[in-house]
């Protein structure tokens, strides 16, 4: 039996789950505009809709749906409180630094308060304090320490002992007045008003390559388009140079929708900064009150056993919160940098009017918004007060993310149980092999299409996953995550001849 089976809640994320469905058409023809925005999350739709209000031609082209993809499986706090971030900002940059922080993550997180008011979005909106909890007391100096810092940045800091959790604890940094949504319906929403206010967007739309010319040129599976400016809003780059890939390194995690039979059982949005650590909010789906618990993050590809981790969190959470079953479960990805704060920007002077967005180190909401609008004031030519902090040009490691090989390794596909992936040598080749229920196989090239990493199998998923760059691909080799634009091709499997002994 498929180790999926012992996994607890529906497979797919609250969020998505129970968010209306949109039917953008996808692009089917050559066409020209301003600006070319490559994803639909929350970088690309809030540069898009603050260029169309400043009456600049965008088209978005979103590769599967709006809304669906990393933002829309986010933990979606909209909070400047990234667990103990500002400490580190200081001590790693200086106080100006920090405070360059806090003030693009206030702003990104006004912003989508203001456009929810704005165009009426139904996205669950809720006011929470947001607090970083620890259950050591050996670790209530750091807290204190942040407290001291968050002050000195405005912000309304203060430490809680305990932290108001149903277990024991030592204590919280608490931010109030924060706020938790849907963001997949904020999503939905925001596109409708890009629409509205002249901007076009195409979903199922993969983008294949960017060509610099005269004018950039995006070309997908079934048309092109000219442009003045592309911004690629894709989690990790699918496109222009700086070698990102190796620059970020991709951060796995996991996630639990819980029922739960007081919506008030745990009251805030909670982030652990022990190891391992387990991040807390409450939400609802259409049956009702939740608890949203996630889980530590790991490196996405480099995990053997995802289905473990999820049985892991599933005991956790039931023995320290008051919920009863797991109503729905799912995996998300992110990538982080390694001075903590994203890359967003122009890449390169020679890449003039090509902007990338990632590294968000899971704090993607406010820090998404905000660069969002840096793009935008960038595009336009206009001076912004983050640039600097975000400047994808700084200096760094070489080679932050060095990678890793396939942990689904196997000698003969018969070790393969059904209903599971492994992958298989065939002579200089990797194969990447599926057996269904009824023990049919499916095989696939192994090698990423992006750089020719050996996928991993994700047996919660049921995916390939690439253990150096993040690319997922499905049962079928269909990207799912980015950067590969390419699927990984079929493969056939060439029977062995039985050696002939003696007679």
């Amino acid at each position: 039996m498929n180790v999926i089976a012992d996994i607890p809640g529906t497979a797919d994320c609250c969020w998505t789950a129970t968010t209306p469905g949109t039917s953008y058409p996808p692009l089917r023809r050559q066409a020209r505009t301003d600006v070319v925005i490559i994803g639909a999350g929350i970088v690309g739709l809030t540069a898009a809709y603050a260029l169309c209000r400043a009456n600049v031609s965008v088209t978005v082209l979103e590769a599967l749906r709006v809304g669906r993809q990393v933002t829309g499986r986010s933990s979606a706090k909209i909070t400047s409180q990234h667990s103990l971030i500002y400490r580190h900002l200081r001590d790693a940059f200086d106080l100006d630094t920090a405070r360059a922080y806090a003030e693009a993550n206030r702003t990104g997180a006004r912003q989508i308060r203001a456009w929810i008011r704005e165009f009426g979005i139904a996205c669950d909106l809720e006011d929470k304090d947001a607090y970083a909890y620890t259950c050591k007391e050996s670790l209530l100096a750091d807290i204190e320490a942040e407290v001291d810092i968050a002050k000195q940045l405005g912000f309304e800091a203060d430490v809680v002992r305990p932290a108001p959790l149903p277990f024991a604890t030592a204590g919280a940094l608490r931010f109030p007045g924060e706020a938790q949504f849907n963001p997949a319906k904020y999503l939905v929403g925001l596109a409708a008003a890009i629409k509205e206010a002249g901007g076009h967007i195409f979903e199922n739309t993969r983008v294949h390559d960017v060509k610099p010319g005269r004018r950039w040129r995006v070309i997908t599976e079934r048309g092109r388009i000219d442009a003045e400016s592309v911004v690629v809003a894709t989690n990790l780059p699918v496109a222009g140079p700086g070698h990102y890939d190796i620059r970020t390194r991709p951060r796995g995690h996991i996630a639990m929708a819980f029922r739960v039979d007081s919506p008030t059982a745990v009251q805030g949005m909670f982030i652990g900064i022990d190891h391992p650590t387990h991040s807390i909010r409450t939400g609802r789906d259409d049956e009702g009150p939740l608890l949203i618990v996630l889980g530590p993050a790991f490196v996405t590809g480099q995990e053997g056993d995802v289905a473990a981790r999820f049985r892991q969190l599933d005991e956790w959470t039931k023995k320290n919160l008051p919920v009863r079953q797991a109503a729905w479960r799912w995996f998300n990805e992110d990538y982080d940098t390694p001075d903590r704060v994203p890359y967003v920007g122009e890449p390169k002077k020679a890449s003039k009017g090509l902007y990338i967005a990632t590294g968000f180190n899971g704090w993607g909401i406010s820090n998404g918004a905000a660069a969002g609008l840096v793009i935008s004031d960038q595009i336009q030519g206009r001076s912004n007060p983050w640039i600097k902090l975000y400047d994808p040009r700084r200096r760094g490691p070489k080679k932050y993310n060095k990678g890793d090989d396939t942990h689904s390794l196997v000698n003969r596909i018969a070790e393969i149980p059904l209903g599971e992936g492994g992958v298989i040598k065939r002579g200089k080749a990797n194969l990447a092999v599926y057996r269904t229920a009824n023990g049919r196989v499916r095989a696939l090239s192994a090698s990423c299409t992006h750089a020719g990493c050996t996928v991993t199998w994700n047996n919660a998923d049921l995916t390939w996953d690439c253990p150096c760059h993040g690319s997922i691909f499905s049962i079928t080799g269909k990207v799912i995550h980015g950067p590969a634009t390419e699927p990984l091709p079929s493969r056939r499997i060439a029977k062995t001849k039985p050696k002939r002994g003696r007679g």
